[in-house]
């Protein structure tokens, strides 16, 4: 159950997807000078090296930021990071969310990461060492529960599984249903695959029965290989910041442009 390493689809369409909503949406809550916190259940390594050779095994990158880069403007949050990171780190550096979020975030805001993968976790521990977030060796719904409604109130829970789990589908809705309850003010984004064997579909219905209200945003690409059950990625976001459903769908003609 712990088997799930990134490094194989850093940086792919899915990546992309996930990423620059979430620089928007944090880029778009640093706006007010109030403090937020950020919770982030599933982290990985939160530094990539699209060199690699997982990374070039699958050349998910490459069709994905590689690809995808020139859609955003040189201001847009995500590609400022991107910038600073390439320009810290190397040219094929890729940050994940984590890094994205440290980023973006100020000294005043709080920041609680967990990872239950032993190696991953070690590697989000040294790549976070040199900024005030706390990394947590644990399980991530348990952290999300012991921190909420976390100090300060306002701010953003990614919650960003691999689905290994096959109850995922089921757990993860009750999760969250309770997380949002506890932290009503909180936006609280789940990133779920679009599968070709339609496993999402379940949780979404559940989720959107729920949470009326919520943002559901999904893009759809073509399999990153032959026969590659992942056709397109997807966010639910239970109160999604003012101008997220525009940049949303600023987002899906962009990916509508893709070759299928």
């Amino acid at each position: 159950m712990l088997s799930y390493q990134h490094i194989y689809h850093a940086g792919n369409l899915a990546d992309v997807h996930k990423h620059s909503l979430l620089a928007w949406m944090l880029s778009y809550l640093t706006r007010k000078d109030k403090p937020l916190s950020y919770l982030e259940t599933h982290a990985g390594r939160a530094l990539y090296d699209l060199s690699d050779a997982p990374a070039l095994k699958t050349g998910e990158a490459e069709q994905g930021i590689g690809r995808a880069r020139k859609w955003f403007a040189p201001d847009h949050p995500y590609v400022r990071v991107l910038d600073e990171v390439n320009r810290e780190q190397g040219a094929h550096a890729y940050p994940g969310s984590p890094l994205i979020a440290t980023k973006l975030l100020r000294e005043g805001d709080s920041i609680h990461l967990a990872e239950l993968h032993p190696g991953e976790h070690s590697a989000l521990d040294l790549a976070m060492s040199p900024y005030q977030a706390k990394c947590h060796y644990s399980d991530g719904f348990d952290m999300a529960f012991a921190l909420t409604p976390p100090t300060p109130r306002r701010g953003l829970m990614l919650i960003d599984p691999s689905f290994e789990i096959k109850t995922d589908y089921v757990d993860i809705p009750r999760n969250i249903g309770k997380l949002a309850k506890a932290w009503n003010v909180g936006v609280i984004a789940l990133w779920y695959p679009i599968l070709t064997s339609k496993a999402h579909h379940g949780m979404l219905s559940t989720l959107v029965s729920a949470h009326p209200d919520a943002l559901r945003h999904e893009v759809d690409f073509a399999p990153a290989r032959p026969g590659h059950g992942m056709v397109g990625s997807g966010l639910f976001v239970i109160n999604p910041p003012f101008g997220l459903r525009e940049e949303a769908a600023k987002l899906s003609l962009k990916f509508k442009s893709l070759p299928r």
